[in-house]
């Protein structure tokens, strides 16, 4: 039975770690245990390559690897959303074995290339989508600069169902879903503490990389906002933002550490995080973690 892509898009998208094993290599069958928790807990679509996966330090023979492996650890259960990007033909070739593994949806990352034009983001977009076979498509947009006509060009490429809108400029995002198809899902993709926010402007559903670890308190907050109860996502949130705060340290480079720390603590360890990422964490930042964690029983 197909699985209902809008509805997926409007809930939580939930960014899931790159295990490694002893050796460094990754260990997709390390997810099985975090996947089976976060799709139990009612996690709306696992994403595998986005940046809580470390994308930009895997090969692309791993980034392949991944989304197979994961696709088949899901088997069938949830939509899955695969990440693709880098150079182009890296995001051609990644576009389709994310096709053949049986992706539901194409998550295109924004090119990090220090000479990005907006029109050739477009063209760039367009032979992502060619190289997907028809699948959808969800825009990660972490800079905004290229302005409302050129993020809405963007929008009008045939199969964009969806933007993951990761800056922190909830009043751009309102311009930016005015001018943009209406049938578009604009999904808050700065995690849980700034879903309220761009909620309030438009933004539904969030990204969300706690969901490695607590996924319960991501779908409670997702409950609370999807009913309109900013109160009750607040406080939620409230709860969790230590966790979150240790991982916009260093300029964000604790971010997935913050995340594969919490993990080792629960008996999941999924390695270390690759450079340029911090690892392990700082003797300060663990104490705050495991205040963290023994406060709301996560261990």
């Amino acid at each position: 039975m197909p699985h209902n892509l809008d509805k997926a898009l409007s809930g939580i998208s939930g960014i899931l770690v790159t295990p490694y094993d002893e050796d460094g290599d990754i260990a997709p069958a390390k997810l099985a245990p975090i996947l089976d928790r976060a799709i139990g807990a009612g996690v709306h679509m696992p994403v595998v390559n986005g940046n809580t996966g470390e994308f930009y330090t895997l090969t692309t023979d791993e980034a392949c690897t991944m989304v197979r492996e994961v696709a088949d650890l899901i088997d069938g259960r949830a939509p899955l959303l695969a990440g693709v990007g880098r150079g182009i033909r890296d995001a051609v070739r990644l576009a389709k074995a994310s096709a053949e593994a049986g992706a539901t949806a194409l998550m295109v990352h924004q090119p990090p290339d220090p000479f990005v034009s907006p029109r050739g983001t477009v063209d760039y977009l367009k032979a992502v989508a060619d190289a997907g076979g028809g699948l959808p498509v969800m825009l990660y947009l972490r800079n905004d600069a290229m302005g409302t006509k050129g993020i809405a060009e963007l929008c009008a490429v045939p199969g964009v169902k969806g933007v993951k809108w990761a800056t922190p400029n909830p009043l751009k995002l309102a311009e930016a879903i005015n001018a943009s198809d209406p049938g578009i899902t604009w999904v808050a993709g700065l995690a849980e503490v700034w879903a309220p926010p761009l909620y309030a402007v438009g933004a539904r559903g969030f990204t969300s990389g706690l969901i490695n670890v607590w996924p319960e308190r991501s779908v409670a907050i997702h409950a609370a906002l999807d009913g309109g109860d900013y109160a009750t996502a607040n406080r939620l949130i409230a709860d969790m933002r230590a966790f979150e705060e240790i991982r916009a340290e260093e300029l964000n480079g604790t971010n997935v550490t913050g995340v594969k720390a919490a993990l080792v603590a629960q008996g999941l360890d999924c390695g270390p995080t690759r450079p340029p990422s911090a690892w392990p964490l700082t003797a300060a930042q663990q104490k705050t973690l495991d205040a963290f964690m023994a406060a709301n029983g996560l261990t």
